[in-house]
């Protein structure tokens, strides 16, 4: 088959008249039979995908297999995503409630494309193929099963659609797929979220609500693997925390911004794989110090960014460990910090020249807090006042702090030993 043409923008024929299966067609005569590009036929993705499995898939009507991998590499896989199923296990069940009157499958692959979730419901007799697909342990990456949308997420890591014809292989003509994709903490993929329906058309946004699922798991992904970080919380609305749409960020102990999902990213306007500078002064315009003194307080709190833009703020510090300080609140007898931002400071003009006011507050606290303090240092400040609070009762200093009583024991006795104090502290149980 000859492909030489398919750099030329040739105009699409009866592209107004003609249906959405119909210019699928036109798009797969053109592009497998004439060797021409079926511009604005199909998507980019799935014109790109099928140039990709041309060089690995010569025969389209051949059967595919679906085999499932190997037992010891499906244990594997299963242990390597243990994170990622139980962050996104309650997600999972949400979406299946939601399409349990549907023919849809959900399904949650690992990054390469094996699925390590489906939905357990017995496939229909018209629905041959999700029989032999929805099965965990199936690959059903590009390479293996030509152009699907978790096949295509796998591969660009974005987002997409598939319909019918689209796909790669005759075989899959009647399955309709929308996936969307999964990052961690280092911004590599970690899995894709898929929804698959057979011999039937979506009778809903499926894109749409993939998406919004794939956010709410990625959001709690980044949360669960972080260590030793400041999390940040922030969007313009206040309303809008807590929701899928709050923008999250990790600080990690050197002031460096670690990560960032998508909605953060694009509030500060910066990619989350962009590289270059990440220092949080310079991107979210608060040094280390101000951002942990936010912590102290439980209240959303509000700021502005670097750009000026106002948003509305929670900090909360995740241990190296893994505990989770929820506490954020002042401790008793502690003179509440002067907040980085006034609530009125949102919608105040700036002052004009020769009247200027008083420089921002969080510049002072970060004088009154050493630059060289990190969060580990802060962590360990946080313990000692709740100690002190409470007399040194372990028990209610770990019931103020929100932890276990056993994971302030652990970091007590690792302190010992980094101090060279063999000795135990006297405290109350």
């Amino acid at each position: 088959m000859a492909f030489e043409r398919l750099g030329k923008a040739n105009a699409p024929r009866q592209l107004f008249s003609t249906t959405p299966a119909q210019r699928v067609a036109l798009a797969r005569q053109q592009f497998f039979e004439e060797g021409v590009r079926p511009s604005g036929l199909v998507g980019e993705a799935v014109l790109q995908s099928w140039l990709r499995c041309t060089r690995t898939h010569s025969d389209r009507q051949r059967i595919v297999p679906f085999d499932a991998v190997t037992p010891s590499r499906l244990h594997a896989t299963l242990a390597r995503n243990r994170e990622l199923l139980e962050v996104a296990r309650q997600e999972l069940a949400s979406m299946e409630s939601a399409l349990a009157g549907t023919d849809c499958r959900v399904i949650l692959t690992d990054g390469e494309g094996v699925v390590v979730h489906v939905t357990q419901q017995p496939a229909a007799a018209h629905q041959p193929v999700l029989r032999k697909t929805a099965r965990v342990g199936v690959n059903i990456s590009e390479r293996i099963v030509g152009t699907t949308a978790p096949g295509i997420v796998a591969t660009t890591g974005q987002a997409c659609t598939v319909d019918g014809a689209e796909h790669y292989f005759d075989v899959l003509s009647q399955m309709q797929c929308a996936a969307a994709p999964i990052r961690d903490v280092t911004g590599r993929l970690a899995g894709v979220l898929d929804i698959t329906m057979e011999a039937r058309r979506f009778g809903f946004d499926a894109a749409s609500m993939v998406g919004l699922y794939a956010t709410i798991i990625e959001n709690r992904l980044l949360q669960a693997q972080s260590r030793d970080h400041l999390i940040l919380r922030f969007q313009a609305s206040l309303t809008l925390l807590g929701t899928p749409m709050e923008a999250l960020a990790g600080v990690a102990p050197d002031g460096t911004i670690a990560w960032l999902n998508g909605a953060g990213a694009r509030l500060i306007g910066r990619l989350p794989e962009d590289a270059g500078e990440r220092d949080v002064e310079s991107m979210l315009g608060h040094d280390l110090a101000s951002l942990l003194r936010l912590g102290r307080r439980e209240a959303a709190q509000p700021i502005r960014l670097a750009s000026g833009l106002g948003v509305w703020v929670q900090a909360r510090l995740k241990a190296a460990d893994g505990a989770d300080f929820r506490h954020a609140v002042a401790m008793p007898g502690e003179i509440v910090p002067v907040l980085p931002v006034e609530p009125a400071a949102l919608t105040k003009e700036p002052a004009a020249e020769g009247n200027a006011e008083p420089a921002a507050p969080h510049r002072k606290q970060a004088a009154e807090t050493p630059h060289g303090e990190t969060l580990r240092e802060y962590n360990r400040k946080l313990i000692e006042e709740a100690l002190a609070a409470q007399g040194g009762n372990v028990s209610q200093a770990a019931r103020q702090l929100g932890v276990s009583r056993g994971t302030l024991y652990r970091r007590l006795r690792g302190w010992r030993e980094e101090d060279g104090k063999g000795a135990p502290l006297s405290m109350a149980g």
